[in-house]
């Protein structure tokens, strides 16, 4: 993936070594300048990538050929011959781990070795971590509206940018984190059971649709049928095969005359004629339901959720629990979702009751439809009985900020500092290469992160630090920290990873540990209080 990178990073490349410069030791920083979506943090992520793309750094004889052909010819051929030299066996490489919580202007990674490589390796590492860390971060905001125990499923792949897009987003809205056993525990109470407010609030989305993603990643994975299964049946006759044994064994029972004899039942306390519903409807769910009896949902929006939808599923779900099966939900996708899920829950409320199934009532109620932020917030403010939420569009595609704007800047070039002045104070740069620290008060919450030149003493709990808050046109301030964590570690040297890299679930679980530790101030979505730096 050499060539993976801006044809401007390789002019220079030439540049420094016509120059001589090209093995100067030099020091670069990944960072971004404000936190997405009007938030106070952001997620990191996508170092495992970047890592893994350090370790196979180097121009193959077609990377070299291909290049021939697109730099000037008067680009010296030495030029080449020492490219194909070129590899990470000189780079260093730390940075917080995956899943942290992180804050602007506060680097990601840092990066040193000679000036030439480390030049070569920025486009490829922005491109890595700018995306994962953005889609991570806009899966912990849909979880912290959400709560923890509301269950999210990310179906952006047909609403991706490309294949990479869908899988990428797959996986990095995984590792915004996970629930707890508590709240697994809880998510098992019917709502009305459930204590509120629940317990700090988890990350990440719980499953995904993406079956590629599901292999390469071990993401679950999860999905019933779409509004086409449901067209394609026109009437009872066309269900094949049309038995299923009871759950408990004995003789298979006809399923779709079974349906059949709950129809008017349901119709009767629903008071919707049974000449309304829809036959075809009625076919494909007692079909899916013969082909998974422990796994039967309901898409009830295909024609009328209230005169067909909802009445059909009923009739199936209650035929399977004659049999010993349980239905595990049902969904929408059109309409006034939180309007519908309350009086659905209240059907399912009533035929609990009236024929003394009493899990019926508990039933899940999954949405989709271009769920938003904003869908979520009028959720929670109509009181919604919605249980599974499956987002796509606003998730993969961070349609409220596409970009995190991540920058790579130099720190350091042959022991000298290096700064970017400029008139927009926003972009100028931080010199030399510096450590950081994040400051805990006594309640366990971050309140500061703390960057120091790396030849400077580290600090300790309990000590008064005089700091220069950035953006307080450097205005002194006294700290004291009840507890004091250096964030980076030291992840890539000599051309090797050096520390062993978390799985995926061990990243999910840092990152709930993380945002749990934020404060709500910090952790709150609109208008967050800044957290300094």
């Amino acid at each position: 993936m050499a060539l993976l990178t801006d044809l401007y990073q390789v002019t220079m490349a030439y540049g420094y070594w016509r120059a001589g410069r090209h093995r100067a030791p030099a020091a670069a920083e990944l960072l971004f300048r404000r936190c997405p979506f009007g938030g106070a943090f952001a997620l990191g992520a996508g170092l495992a990538e970047a890592l893994r793309f350090l370790r196979a750094f180097r121009f193959s004889a077609a990377d070299i050929a291909y290049l021939r052909s697109v730099l000037p010819s008067t680009t010296e051929e030495a030029f080449f011959e020492y490219l194909c030299t070129v590899d990470a066996s000189e780079v260093t490489v730390t940075s917080v781990p995956e899943g942290s919580v992180v804050f602007s202007r506060v680097p990601l990674l840092q990066v040193k070795g000679p000036l030439l490589v480390v030049q070569l390796l920025e486009t490829t590492l922005l491109c890595l971590v700018s995306y994962a860390s953005l889609v991570a971060t806009n899966a912990a905001r849909f979880r912290l509206l959400a709560g923890p125990t509301t269950k999210l499923m990310e179906m952006g792949l047909r609403r991706a940018q490309g294949p990479d897009g869908g899988l990428s987003a797959s996986k990095y809205s995984y590792i915004g984190g996970e629930r707890s056993p508590a709240e697994r525990l809880l998510r098992a109470l019917p709502r009305r059971l459930r204590p509120h407010p629940l317990l700090p609030p988890a990350a990440g989305f719980d499953c995904t649709s993406n079956v590629l993603a599901g292999k390469l990643y071990g993401i679950p994975v999860q999905g019933t049928v779409a509004h086409s299964f449901i067209m394609s049946f026109t009437s009872l006759a066309e269900v094949e095969p049309r038995v299923l044994a009871p759950a408990a064994g004995g003789e298979p029972v006809d399923l779709p005359s079974l349906a059949e004899s709950w129809l008017p039942r349901v119709c009767e306390l629903l008071r919707v004629s049974p000449g309304k519903v829809n036959r075809g409807e009625l076919a494909a769910f007692v079909s899916y339901a013969v082909s998974f009896p422990r796994n039967f949902q309901g898409l009830l929006d295909t024609y009328c959720v209230m005169r067909s939808g909802l009445p059909n599923f009923c009739a199936v779900a209650l035929a399977l629990n004659e049999l010993g099966y349980r239905a595990i939900g049902v969904r929408l996708d059109s309409g006034d979702l939180a309007q519908q899920s309350k009086e659905i829950r209240r059907v399912f409320r009533a035929c609990a009751t009236r024929f003394q199934v009493p899990w019926f009532e508990s039933i899940s109620i999954a949405v989709s439809n271009d769920i938003s932020e904003r869908s979520l917030e009028d959720f929670i403010r109509e009181g919604s009985e919605i249980d599974v939420l499956g987002i796509g569009t606003n998730l993969v595609t961070c349609p409220l900020q596409p970009s995190l704007g991540c920058v790579y800047k130099l720190v350091k070039v042959n022991d000298s500092p290096c700064l970017k002045l400029t008139e927009d104070e926003e972009k100028m740069t931080i010199p030399g290469v510096k450590r950081v620290y994040r400051l805990y008060d006594a309640a366990g919450h971050p309140f500061m992160d703390l960057m120091a030149l790396e030849e400077e003493p580290s600090p300790s709990a309990g000590q008064e630090l005089t700091v220069h808050v950035l953006g307080h046109n450097g205005e002194a301030r006294k700290v004291k920290a009840a507890t004091v964590e250096a964030l980076h570690r030291t992840y890539f040297r000599d051309g090797q990873v050096c520390e062993a890299l978390p799985s995926l679930p061990q990243v999910r679980s840092h990152a709930q540990a993380a945002l749990a530790r934020l404060g709500p101030a910090h952790q709150r979505l609109r208008q967050p209080e800044p957290y300094p730096v």
